[in-house]
This record gives structure tokens, sequence and C-alpha cells, in this order.
């Protein structure tokens, strides 16, 4: 099945990736360096609560050595089938013009434009809520990795145990403070510090093992099965913390377009892994020697000298991870916005080299306040290590039915060779989803509940916006006709250029209807324009705009972007001046329609979801903002429109 990904991959190709698919030498040393800080930064720093949960969490097991082996079997088997398997091998062969994450796997299982219903809306659904579960995830990371690590100063000694909360609390809020300058700076020193990590606890590993070698033994998956016999049920809701060995997992899907399937398989196989596997099987190997040692295996492997050093280090390694998850949340919040799921909303550049490193205030200080919140509202990292995972494995299992389907009808894979991945992955996805419903009750409700309100926004969002846009349509008039009216009685034409924006290719904007009615004057030239987002990454810049001469004055321009693309109107008409159309800057005039909403009852959605529409539109970017589009030079005309 690897040859068959490997074969089929270039069918999705359409375009050449932002970066390389093969580098080599020094460039894919440095990329290697940078993807091994920004994509392993959650997965690495599991092993700080992961395997103290599995004997120490709400749902332990007695650290026997049998149940040792058999935990360590089963996390050793995740890695291997979940990570480097299904994410490594199959995956990340899935990728939209080089973009990964579960909006790009969706944009090609289905395409996500136009109205929603019947298989379709139910292929974008799923990818919707899995993106939704993503920002759940967002908010747990921070507070249970931070948390996490700040609690080795309990190990040194009690006199911390008071400020572990507060000092986690300032963590985070500097972490959030951050933000808005961006990270260029401090992410220079990501790779060689999350690097450094690994070396450290790779050797805490090797030395626990080296005292007890017959550790090893779990590699056999024969004490996975046997663990499950001897323990049934019991054994089964360990998977729903053993999940916790391989959430990050998606992180390296949705990191693709940054760093190439390259680095990210290279890093993962020859460092992240063998690092991970050593610090459990050494974690395994102390509690075998000790299982009083199961309250902080981690910590616990370390030499006492070494106590400090290991925390400061684990806490400048969490909020590495922590930082790669909240970039995450920004990549797909810009990702919906264009694709028109969620509102216009800010989005801040903050470098002039890296088009990746944005920043977006409003999901910042809401996932700021959310973190805060868990951490005060649930106080350890083992509490909230029971709010963990059920967002993860949901998103991983969402991504396994859509990459089968890309698979089917992109690739043209067999019916046997599809339903051989599916089968085998969704048994071990749905085994582990299955064991996470005992956490729902237990905070597993948390990424949830903030799921479900971020999938209502978005579809309300997309269903309010097709809706309006039904109405407007019908309120406009064919562009044919239009033209011949103002043949017959033409009115009055003025010096300049007018620009009205309108989704409509063949209709005339109400805007411009609006305008010469009670104005009755006509601009020289008049622009109708339309913006596209295609549902790939980015447009090439020779492919940005199609202009088409109408006559009378009249130009219908289109200018096309990809949902990872920040529109830029004023210089789009620029570039495409320089190509013959007649377009003055300082002589241009940009009319927008401005519709206030009135929620209708009758038709449509229901009326509280016309409410929140209106609610939503009223918050949204102001246009001119989002598409850059000079202030001083906008008109805005609009009337009520019942939805």
């Amino acid at each position: 099945m690897a040859e068959i990904a490997e074969q089929n991959v270039e069918a999705v190709h359409a375009a050449s990736h932002p970066i390389p698919s093969a580098p080599r030498g020094h460039y894919l040393l440095t990329l290697s360096l940078a993807a091994l800080g920004v994509v392993y930064g959650d997965i690495g720093t599991s092993p700080l609560y992961a395997m103290r949960e599995c004997f120490h969490g709400a749902h332990a097991i007695e650290p026997s050595p049998a149940n040792i082996l058999g935990v360590l079997s089963l996390i050793f088997w995740s890695l291997i089938l979940v990570i480097s398997i299904k994410y490594l091998v199959f995956v990340m062969q899935a990728d939209n013009r080089g973009e990964g994450g579960i909006l790009a796997l969706t944009s090609l299982a289905t395409r996500m434009q136009g109205a929603l219903h019947g298989r379709k809306w139910a292929l974008i659904a799923l990818g919707l809520f899995g993106a939704a579960l993503l920002y759940g995830d967002g908010m747990i990371t921070p507070a249970i990795s931070v948390l996490s690590a700040v609690e080795g100063l309990e190990i040194v000694t009690p006199f911390f145990k008071p400020y572990i909360i507060p000092i986690t609390v300032v963590i985070l809020i500097a972490l959030f403070l951050i933000q808005r300058s961006g990270t260029a700076g401090i992410g220079k020193v990501f790779g060689p510090v999350t690097l450094l990590w690994f070396i450290t606890i790779a050797a805490l590993g090797v030395v626990q093992i080296a005292r007890h070698p017959s550790v090893i033994t779990a590699v056999n998956p024969y004490h996975a099965v046997d663990f499950f016999l001897r323990n049934g049920w019991t054994g089964y809701f360990i998977l729903g913390t053993v999940v916790l060995v391989i959430t990050g997992g998606e992180s390296l899907y949705v990191d693709l377009g940054h760093f190439g399937r390259r680095p990210i398989r290279l890093v993962w196989f020859t460092i992240v892994l063998p690092a991970l596997l050593l610090n459990y099987f050494g974690q395994g190997a102390l509690l075998i020697a000790d299982p009083a040692t199961r309250e902080s295996p981690f910590y616990l492997l370390a030499p006492r000298w070494m106590l400090y050093p290991l925390v400061v280090l684990a806490t400048f390694a969490t909020v590495i991870a922590s930082q790669a998850v909240i970039s995450g949340a920004f990549s797909i919040t810009r990702q919906a916005v264009q694709l028109g799921f969620l509102p216009r909303l800010t989005i801040t550049h903050t470098s002039s080299t890296e088009v990746g490193q944005i920043y977006i205030p409003g999901v910042n200080w809401a996932l700021m306040i959310a973190c805060l919140l868990l951490v005060v509202g649930f106080r350890s990292s083992s509490n909230l290590a029971a709010a963990y995972g059920i967002a993860v494995i949901t998103t991983m299992t969402i991504t396994s039915l859509m990459f089968s389907i890309v698979a089917r009808k992109r690739w043209g894979w067999s019916w046997w060779a599809v339903g051989a991945f599916a089968t085998l992955f969704l048994i071990i996805d749905l085994s582990f989803f299955g064991a996470n419903i005992v956490k729902v009750a237990d905070g597993g409700w948390f990424p949830l509940v903030v799921a479900g309100i971020i999938f209502l926004l978005m579809t309300t969002w997309k269903e309010g916006r097709r809706i309006l846009a039904e109405k407007l349509r019908a309120q406009s008039v064919r562009f044919a006709d239009f033209l011949e009216e103002l043949k017959i009685h033409p009115p009055v034409r003025v010096p300049g250029t007018a620009v009205f924006m309108y989704s409509d290719r063949k209709g005339v904007p109400p805007a411009r209807l609006k305008n010469i009615k009670h104005n009755k004057v006509l601009h020289e030239r008049v622009i109708i324009l339309t913006v596209v987002t295609e549902e790939i990454p980015r447009v090439a810049a020779a492919d940005r705009v199609a202009t088409e001469q109408l006559g009378e004055g009249f130009y219908r321009v289109a200018v096309r972007y990809g949902f990872m693309d920040d529109p830029d109107i004023p210089q789009a008409l620029e570039e495409e001046a320089q190509q013959g159309l007649d377009y003055k800057p300082a002589e241009t005039t940009y009319f927008l329609g401005r519709e206030p909403l009135i929620a209708n009852p009758h038709e449509g959605m229901a009326a509280w979801r016309d409410n929140l529409f209106s609610f939503m539109s009223r918050n949204a970017r102001r246009a001119t903002i989002y598409f850059c589009i000079p202030p001083d030079q906008v008109i805005e005309v609009g009337s009520q429109v019942k939805l």
C-alpha cells in the first residue's frame, strides 16, 4: 500500500510546491532542524505526563511488571502504526498544492464551495468538525504541557507546591503576549532547544534501560495482547491514556506546507521516534524497579542535581510545543476565512519574509483566556489529562476517513487497497475513540463543546452568506439588459474609475444600480470586480487576474486567491494595469455594498441563527481593511435585507 501511495502522489499535484519536495544537503539539515522545533514540540513533550497517567491517573492500572510491559507495548505500536505508518507514509502524501491539514484534505475529498447539502454536506461537515476540534486541542495543549513541566518543581521541594498554578499562569500569559510581536526571533532557537530536549530525554531513558534491559521485550506485540486478555475492560480503557503519546500527530500533517515531507520524515525516524521510545522504555524500567515512582516517572529518571535544569528545559520545550499549536490555530482560522466559513478577521503578518507567520488577535486572546481557565479550573496536569485526547483522536479518525476518499477518488486506488487501509486504521482510531468516551464526564466535554460552538459558527456563516447572496442576486438585473438600457438612456459620465465588488459574474452589483438611480451619474470607467477564493493554498501571480472588456467603459475583472493568500485588491489592479487595464489608482473610487440584515423566521435558517449571522456580520472586519482598499476612496451603498 505504501507503493501505491508513492506512485499516485503526483496525481494531486497541479502546481509546484512552495518548498522543494526533496531538499538536500545543508538546506535539508536547516529545514530538518526547524521542523524539529515546530512540528514535534507537542508529541515530544508527551513523556512528561503520558506514562504517569497510565499508572497514576483517574483510570490508572496497577504498575505490575506485566502491566508495565503491556503498556509499553501499546505505546510502541501506537507510535509505529499511527504516526510512522499512517501519517508519515500515507496521510502526508495527500497534500493540496503542498499544504496539509484537515481543511486541505477536505478540499481534496470534495469541493467546499457552494451550497451544503447531501453527501457533500456530510463530508464537509466532518472536515469542519475536525478543524473545529483542533481549537479545543489548542486550548488544552499549552495548559497541560506547561503545567506538567512546572509541576516538576514539586519533585525538587514541596516549597513550590502553592506556586505551581501562579507560575504556570505567568508563563502562559507571557506566551500569548509575545504573539503580537511574532516568533521570528525566538523561532531561531526552537530547533536547537528541542534537539537538546530530545537528546536529554533519550539519555535519561538509556540509563534506566541499561539497568533493566529486559524492558526491551515490550516491542513484542504479545505483551499488548496479553495485557488486554488479563485486564479486560480495565485494560481497554487504558487506551484512553495511551492516546496521549500520539497527541501532536496531526501537527505533522498541518505543517507539511512549511517544511515538506522529507525533513519531517527524516527528523522523526532519526531523532524523535528513537528519543521517545528510549524515554518511555526508561520510565517503564524505572517503574519495574520501583513502582512508587509512578507519581512522576519522568522527573524521577533524573538524578536530584539535574532536576532544576530539567524543569527549566522542560518548560522551554512545552512553551515551544504550545507555540506550534497556537500558530496552527492561526493558520486554520485564516484558511476558514478564505474558504468562506468564518467572517473576515484582523490578520497581522509578523514577518516580512515568512508568509506563514501571522497573528490573529481575536483567536489569540480567546485561546489565552481558555488556557488560563483550564489551569485554574483543573489545577493539575493529571486532571487536564482527563480532558485531553478525545479531540485529537476524533480528528485522527476523520483524517482516516477523508484520506480513504481521496485515495479512491483522486488517486484511483482499488477498492481492496482502500478497504485494507480504512479497516486497519479505523479499527485503531475507533478503539482509541471508544476508550476516550469515558473521559467525557471528567472533562472531555470541554473540547467537544468548543468544537461544537465553532462548528455552529462556521456552518451558520457559510449558510448565511449563501442565503444573502441569493437575496442580492434576486434584486440584481442581467448585465446585458442593463447595458441595453444604458444605451437607450445614457446617464451623465464623470471622469475617473469606479470599482464595484460583486460575486455574481453575470449580474449588475446592487450598489451600482442604487448609485445610478440616486445620483444619475456614471463614471467613464467602471470595473465590476469579483474575488474568487480557490480551493488551493496559493494562486500564482500570472494567474491572479482575468479581465474582460464589456463595452461602454465597463470591465469585468476576476481576482483569484488561494486559501493561504492575503487579498490586496489595489495591488492586483495595478498589476493588471501593466497588462493593459485602464486603471489609475488616484482617480479610483470603490463602491462597496453594506447590507443591514433582518432576521426572517419564515425562510432560510432559524431566527436565532439569522440573529447569530447578523451579529457575526456586524463584527466582521471591514472590507476596506481586509482587501487593503484605501478607506478615503470608499463609498458604501446598501439597503436592508431580510434573511
